[in-house]
């Protein structure tokens, strides 16, 4: 089990969700997702985790909405074109559930985030690969990554809403020979 887990693009998922306008929500996904876990089930502390998006690569099926997630106003991705989130401690809290705390950095901003992350399991695929799946879901300020952009609604409140819920489901390949 120790060693480099890499994730499997065609089966993980990076997602979010927000408000918009205060009665609805909004769910989009990164579809440019890469990641390693080098795991050490002997010392889970020296274990590590890294994974990065392409920030133009989010997606809400949506294209006007999507150009605008792109653009200065949000993830301004001609200048910040990663998104990327690097460990710095893992620990096993319960059996088959982790906290993963590390830097999370959106457009040069860097926060230190924990991510509460649970094991679905462990199985070898058709393939012969060795796959470990995993979940996950952290609620975040965007505002605390630079995210700014709003407009005020008549009624009161705002368009965009605040805090946003990121959405993890992982399937990693463990690298063997």
């Amino acid at each position: 089990m120790s060693g480099a887990w890499r994730f499997d693009p065609g089966h993980t998922r990076v997602g979010f969700s927000a408000r918009h306008a205060m009665v609805t929500t909004v769910r989009g996904t990164f579809t440019d997702v890469a990641g390693v876990i080098h795991l050490d089930v002997d010392d889970i502390a020296s274990s590590s985790v890294e994974v990065t998006l392409g920030a133009a690569s989010i997606t809400t099926n949506n294209d006007q909405r999507d150009e605008h997630l792109r653009s200065p106003d949000f993830f301004d991705v001609e200048k910040y074109p990663q998104i990327v989130f690097r460990s710095s401690t893992i620990d096993e809290v319960e059996e088959d559930n982790f906290m993963v705390v590390g830097d999370l950095t959106i457009r040069d901003v860097t926060k230190q985030v924990a991510i509460p992350i649970a094991l679905l399991g462990v199985q070898r695929d058709p393939m012969g690969n060795l796959r470990a799946g995993f979940e996950a879901t952290r609620r975040l300020n965007r505002r605390d990554f630079g995210l700014h952009w709003n407009m005020p609604l008549d009624a009161g409140g705002l368009l965009v809403s605040e805090k946003v819920s990121l959405e993890f489901e992982i399937s990693a390949i463990k690298q063997e020979g």
